[in-house]
């Protein structure tokens, strides 16, 4: 099993088997992110895309996820889908 130093959670977790995305943005995403924070991310943009109904076909579009990555991966504030409420705050 591979580890990294994963950038989202600070703590050593299970890397990638593979960079997610093609050149250096997927290479820097391989070395510092771990498989959990990936899948959360896959799960966030999913829902991104359905409640902003983003036309991935659209720049603008494209550059709000890639911007929405960069911060979720960060730690820093990052956009919800509207009326999400995250299970640890669900009565």
């Amino acid at each position: 099993m591979r580890t990294v130093h994963c950038r989202r959670y600070q703590t050593d977790l299970e890397g990638l088997d593979r960079p997610p995305l093609p050149g250096a943005k997927g290479q820097a995403i391989f070395d510092s992110v771990s498989k959990r924070a990936w899948a959360d991310w896959q799960a966030l943009q999913t829902m991104l895309i359905n409640e902003k109904h983003l036309n991935m076909m659209d720049p603008d579009a494209r550059q709000y996820l890639s911007e929405q990555m960069e911060l979720f991966f960060s730690g820093a504030e990052h956009d919800h889908a509207e009326g999400y409420v995250p299970p640890s705050q669900a009565n």
